[in-house]
């Protein structure tokens, strides 16, 4: 018996070896991957980011300290480009009170509410390089869609969308909130449903209002999701390169639709600054991750949820 004891934990041991060395398989996987895809090309790019590294010459052989960021913040180039980052983000608050507000009608069993939704979706799952290619053509100057329908209906011809300086930060805010009003939507109907609907009752029969149960129920267990979109939003609109490059040339009318990641790849990849481009990377990492920490430090005074 007590033979037969013995064999069993020498082999229950043995199992049990060879499930932690395939667990520390599982773990190594991603762990290489980390190592290998994001922490040496960070490792590397803040390097970089301190050389007058072109690509051919030498990257140790040209270090030369913190010049690239001292010259970066003196760049003009680059406060213009970042600033005009920070104006495409007024589009996010706007996609995300029309994503609700679309949401909430789609909550709601009407007919044709499915192909509704996934007309709302299409624009998001669509190639980003095709729909700027339309949306060019939509804000053509002389026969593009937008100033066919204002002449049509004012007798006047419109704007330059994509040629004046002004006019071509609102076009790209029009198009960036029609492209990611699909995801709003879909995420905003997500945390609707979630709601459980004797909320809605029990209010009704305190005698609560239309706007009052938006308010005071709606909106707060929403939240989350509204944090969510709001994070991923951010981190996404600091980072908008493709519309850019592919709407309008060389930036825009004097430089004036160019974003931070369009400004990196100009000045890394057009005229051969990888150091400096790295330089511009780094920078913008920084800010990106102080705006995503300070909106994680500060979420538990707005987002709500139903525990």
């Amino acid at each position: 018996m007590s033979k037969t004891t013995k064999k069993t934990k020498t082999k229950m041991s043995a199992m049990a070896k060879k499930e932690e060395r395939w667990a520390w398989l599982f773990i190594a996987a991603p762990f290489v991957g980390f190592l290998l895809f994001m922490a040496y090309p960070i490792c590397f790019a803040v390097f970089a980011s301190m050389s007058k590294w072109t690509g051919i010459n030498s990257l140790i052989g040209n270090f030369c300290g913190l010049d690239n960021y001292i010259a970066l913040f003196q760049d003009e180039k680059f406060w213009k480009s970042l600033m005009t980052t920070i104006i495409y983000l007024i589009g996010i608050p706007i996609g995300m009170i029309l994503g609700l507000l679309l949401a909430m009608g789609m909550n709601r069993k009407i007919p044709g509410v499915r192909v509704l939704r996934t007309m709302y979706y299409v624009p998001v799952v669509s190639s980003l390089v095709a729909i700027s290619i339309l949306w060019a053509w939509v804000y053509n100057y002389d026969y593009g869609l937008f100033n066919s329908i204002i002449k049509a209906l004012t007798g006047m011809h419109g704007p330059n969308w994509l040629g004046d300086t002004f006019w071509v930060k609102v076009a790209m805010i029009i198009f960036m909130t029609w492209k990611g009003l699909g995801t709003s939507i879909i995420l905003y109907l997500a945390g609707l449903q979630n709601i459980p609907r004797n909320y809605y009752e029990a209010a009704l029969m305190d005698g609560a209002n239309g706007w009052q149960k938006f308010k005071n129920i709606t909106l707060p267990l929403v939240s989350p999701v509204t944090f969510y979109i709001l994070i991923t939003s951010l981190i996404g609109g600091f980072q908008v390169f493709v519309e850019v490059s592919v709407m309008v040339s060389n930036g825009g009318t004097d430089y004036s639709a160019a974003t931070v990641v369009y400004y990196l790849y100009d000045k890394a990849f057009s005229n051969g600054q990888l150091g400096y481009g790295c330089a511009i990377a780094v920078l913008l990492a920084i800010i990106v991750f102080i705006i995503t920490a300070f909106n994680f430090k500060f979420q538990d005074k707005w987002v709500k949820t139903m525990d």
